[in-house]
C-alpha cells in the first residue's frame, strides 16, 4: 500500500473559491487557518504512521525548515488505506514528534476518500480535475 501524497503546490491565486477559505482541526486541538498562509506555497500530504513510506516525515520536516516562510507543509493523517493510521490524535502527534521531529502543522485524522471524504480533499480533487480539462 502506498501512501498517497497529494503534492499540490497551490499558487496564491485560484478561481472559484479559495484554499484560503479552509480551517481544519489540528492534531493538537488548535485550528489550522489556511488564510494565514497567503503568499506561501502549500504542500498538503496524506500521511500514515504505519505505512512503508512513513520515513517521508523526515524529508518533509527538512523541506519545511529549509523553506520556512515560503512553503508550509500540512500533514493529513488518514486511515483509509488498510488501517495504516489507527492511532488517536495524541498518539499520532507523539509518534511524529518522537520519531521524526515533526514541527510542521498536522491536521486531525481525516478521510481522504469515500462517502466521508473531508471537505478540503473534495475541494482539492475538484481543483485537480478542473486543471486536467
Amino acid at each position: 500500500m502506498k501512501t498517497i501524497m497529494i503534492s499540490l503546490f497551490i499558487a496564491a491565486t485560484l478561481t472559484g473559491g479559495s484554499i484560503y477559505d479552509f480551517n481544519v482541526d489540528g492534531l493538537d486541538g488548535s485550528k489550522i487557518d489556511f488564510s494565514k498562509y497567503k503568499g506561501q506555497k502549500i504542500l498538503i500530504v496524506n500521511t500514515a504512521s504505519k505505512c512503508g513510506l512513513t520515513p517521508q516525515y523526515e524529508g518533509l520536516e527538512s523541506l519545511y525548515k529549509q523553506y520556512k516562510g515560503k512553503l508550509v507543509i500540512i500533514g493529513f493523517p488518514a486511515n483509509n488505506f488498510n488501517g495504516q493510521e489507527p492511532g488517536t490524535a495524541t498518539q499520532i502527534q507523539e509518534f511524529c514528534k518522537q520519531n521524526y521531529g515533526v514541527t510542521f502543522p498536522m491536521a486531525d485524522k481525516v478521510s481522504v476518500k469515500g462517502d466521508d471524504t473531508h471537505e478540503l480533499y473534495k475541494y482539492l480533487k475538484e481543483q485537480a480535475a478542473a486543471k486536467v480539462l
